[in-house]
């Protein structure tokens, strides 16, 4: 699924029955199937309506957040979702559906959550509420809200913020992995190419020996296959110079990293604020500050060392966090107990500064404006007009079928006319309207340009420099 396109439903989902790296099976039914059988597995028909649908929307966004970014695919596994509550939501192959939870989730598998300003559906954590607790919803926490009179979306917005919306009428398609099939090579020319230029470019800033792909045309050139090359060197993959379906992954494996680690300073800590003192033991089932720095510290290193398991920076230590650590002390030598006590930490916090030190000194990113919340038409003028088509002045440059425009603050014609080429070519609705999708796929398509086009110190900038 194109990262940067609008989500769709996929009209199916291949789930993998057991722990990702088991060697169960993998069975593939219809999306609505799927969500009837995790919603029959996990709550009851005979809850209040306004909980079970609250929880639908969590388990639809959950779903559908594996399948857009591939989470599993991009590790190189053949399946969208497990079916253990470990990592995933409960499936149980053959289970009897509840009729009223049926009726629902053929209403509902269309509407997902999301931010705001954001296209991605929203990674909807949630646990029972009793056994098990998160910072996500609690899915008996629901039933109370409910019979206090919350309606669907104001249960939703009580765990996870007033900064959500729900979608609805998502198209519905077939579920195409993003790998287009065949290697792509010397004499390629297509938008895949395109994407994997921009890819590299993207991950060369905090990879410079990865040289610059210039111009990035689409065309798989010599630049791009010696920009291949070395990355495939880099991540341990054969350097043959042909993006396979293993490069593939790999390329949309660590472009997503290197992204989430430029925004981790939206996360609630900042690399100033992190501290290497060793706070206490930390064990499965603690929360807290302490926890969360130690996920930030094992998200950098998983994006260095593939052997050490990437975990979300929430400050929940779950069996998730349990698993990175355990992942992290057999990559140190260390005894594997999963539990983090002084050795470990030191160890962990001295392999995160290694990265730090030798990291560029603008890793971290200037990012980019959000929605400003309100849509933007043609007439209306004001800082977020002007700012958008700086975006879109860029992006004109590497896209010729944008028309240009003038950072005037103005939404003219010309603004219009270039918005609605930018819609065409994102797969988003034509209309010259920039609305949250809109402008979300065009600060990012910006910021990816943006960093991309960087030359870092001592990097070969992808043409040759020759004396004027």
């Amino acid at each position: 699924m194109a990262i940067t396109g609008e989500p769709y439903i996929p009209q199916t989902i291949t789930v993998h029955l057991g722990y990702p790296n088991s060697g169960a099976r993998n069975v593939t039914v219809s999306f609505p199937d799927y969500i009837k059988n995790v919603a029959s597995s996990e709550i009851y028909p005979t809850w209040p309506e306004s909980a079970i649908r609250a929880n639908l929307y969590a388990q639809i966004s959950y779903a559908l957040n594996r399948v857009y970014t591939e989470y599993y695919r991009a590790r190189g596994y053949d399946f969208d979702i497990t079916n253990t509550t470990q990592y995933d939501q409960s499936f149980v192959e053959g289970r009897d559906i509840f009729d009223n939870i049926s009726e629902l989730v053929d209403e509902l598998f269309t509407d997902f959550v999301r931010r705001i300003g954001s296209v991605e559906p929203y990674f909807t954590q949630y646990c029972n509420g009793t056994t098990t607790t998160c910072d996500g919803l609690s899915q008996w926490g629901t039933v109370d809200l409910a019979q206090q009179g919350y309606v669907p979306y104001e249960i939703l917005t009580y765990y996870y913020g007033d900064d959500i919306e729900i979608a609805t009428d998502t198209p519905v398609r077939i579920n195409t992995p993003s790998y287009p099939g065949v290697a792509l090579t010397i004499g390629s020319a297509n938008n895949d190419v395109l994407a994997i230029q921009n890819q590299l470019n993207r991950i060369s800033r905090n990879y410079p020996l990865i040289p610059k792909i210039y111009p990035v045309d689409g065309i798989y050139g010599p630049e791009t296959q010696s920009a291949v090359s070395t990355f495939q060197g880099i991540f341990n993959l054969p350097r043959t110079g042909i993006v396979d379906k293993a490069t593939w992954y790999k390329i949309a494996f660590i472009y997503s990293g290197v992204k989430r680690l430029s925004e981790l300073n939206s996360e609630g800590i900042s690399l100033d604020e992190i501290s290497k003192q060793y706070p206490e033991e930390l064990v499965e089932g603690m929360r807290g500050d302490a926890v969360k720095v130690l996920q930030y510290y094992l998200r950098m290193i998983a994006a260095f060392y593939p052997s050490v398991r990437s975990v979300p920076v929430e400050g929940v230590f779950g069996p998730l966090t349990k698993e990175s650590v355990e992942s992290f002390q057999l990559f140190a030598g260390l005894p594997v107990t999963g539990v983090v006590d002084s050795i470990t930490w030191e160890g962990i916090y001295r392999t995160y500064k290694g990265i730090i030190d030798v990291l560029p000194p603008n890793f971290g990113g200037e990012g980019i404006l959000l929605y400003p919340g309100y849509l933007l038409k043609q007439g209306m003028e004001g800082p977020e007009i002007r700012t958008m088509q700086e975006y879109l002045i860029l992006i004109a440059e590497y896209y010729p079928d944008i028309p240009k425009t003038q950072a005037t603050g103005y939404f003219g014609t010309n603004t219009y006319n270039a918005v609605r080429a930018f819609q065409q070519r994102a797969g988003l609705s034509v209309n010259g309207i920039v609305g949250p999708l809109t402008w979300d796929a065009i600060a990012t398509e910006y910021e990816n340009l943006r960093s991309g086009s960087r030359t870092e110190f001592g990097q070969y900038p992808g043409y040759i420099l020759r004396e004027s």
